[in-house]
């Protein structure tokens, strides 16, 4: 029976846990420290996600040797911004079969750089074709309640994509694969902060109109910079883009559609996520995506307004008037933008 170690007890990582061990899969869960992995045992599947318990067959340990061992599979479900700090401490465990699971989706404050280039950063180079990405419009919850869903797993190799799609599908959950690792990560890293404005036009009861356009110019904003980053644009229209989009920025359970609506109210970021039991990626990778814009320069006005209204005090309907009012052109026209450049192309080709 394969073994597989989870890193991170986020409600991602638990979940993931409970489909591996449903699909008969010896999972181990990693917790940082004996009394939160206690905490665990003794509460069952945090009520937040569902009142569903662990399984008895989930092992819970604090012990990164106990976890690791004889895996051949890591999935790393931790928050963006303690990935680089959490592959270091799995590093010398890898060998040359353990297959390396991102199941992240931010951006990396301060460098800007996606999950999968930082563990590359972290481990030896002989592990790198191992590394591989899992990105969709996964809300914890449903999936918990087996409800039907599907998700994408990116790796440069193929044969490995397949070797974790293998690892993943359940007959609820229908695994894809794709070779495009930029576009996945960045599809559901910057999905995130679409969700974020998403979620101020439904505090603002601005409609459907204006929430489905906003959205699509999100997706295009999106689209313009994975392109800019050597990412195919066909990606941000499959699951880890449009799909992860749609569900982020409909769903209540999202944890960025909440901050969005609650920042309507005039409640300080601070004060709302201090108040939440889970990360809202979003607001870590607003930051990162906002520093990559000024880096290539690239044009992402709403990507700037989010920026605004989180740290410099914007009123949410101003930003909104503001973006609103800007010159409207050719949809896949922007600032360095090659969409309108690949449009032409494939027009004409």
């Amino acid at each position: 029976m394969p073994k597989i170690a989870i890193i991170g007890t986020t409600s991602w990582g638990i979940t993931l846990g409970v489909v591996l061990v449903n699909k008969g899969l010896q999972v181990r869960l990693w917790a940082r420290t004996e009394p939160e992995a206690a905490k665990l045992k003794n509460a069952g599947l945090n009520p937040a996600l569902s009142t569903i318990t662990f399984p008895t067959q989930l092992s819970i340990t604090s012990s990164l040797g106990e976890a690791l061992a004889d895996v051949k599979a890591v999935i790393l479900a931790v928050p963006s911004q303690t990935m680089r700090r959490n592959i270091r401490l799995v590093a010398d465990y890898l060998n040359e079969s353990t297959l390396v699971v991102s199941a992240a989706k931010g951006l990396e404050v301060g460098s800007s750089k996606r999950m999968s280039q930082v563990i590359a950063e972290e481990i030896a180079p002989r592990f790198w074709p191992n590394i591989c990405v899992l990105s969709g419009p996964n809300l914890s919850r449903e999936i918990l309640s087996d409800l039907p869903a599907a998700t994408v797993v990116a790796a440069e190799n193929e044969a490995i994509a397949r070797v974790a799609q293998k690892l993943f599908s359940t007959p609820n959950l229908c695994v894809y694969i794709n070779t495009d690792v930029i576009g996945v990560e960045l599809g559901g890293a910057l999905k995130n902060i679409i969700a974020l404005g998403a979620g101020m036009a439904d505090g603002l009861s601005y409609g459907d109109n204006a929430k489905a356009a906003f959205m699509t110019r999100g997706l295009t904003e999106i689209t313009a910079l994975g392109a800019a980053l050597g990412a195919n644009p066909l990606t941000f229209s499959g699951l880890a883009g449009l799909g992860d989009l749609i569900a982020t920025c409909a769903s209540p359970l999202s944890r960025n559609h909440y901050v969005g609506v609650e920042l309507t109210k005039g409640r300080s970021l601070k004060e709302i996520t201090d108040s939440m039991t889970g990360m809202a990626e979003g607001v870590s990778t607003t930051v990162a995506a906002w520093n990559l814009t000024r880096e290539l320069g690239i044009e992402m006005p709403i990507t700037e307004k989010i920026y605004q209204v989180l740290f410099e005090g914007v009123d949410p309907r101003q930003a909104a008037v503001e973006l609103m009012s800007a010159e409207a052109r050719h949809e896949l026209v922007g600032r360095k933008w090659k969409l309108f450049s690949l449009f032409r192309h494939q027009r004409h080709s």
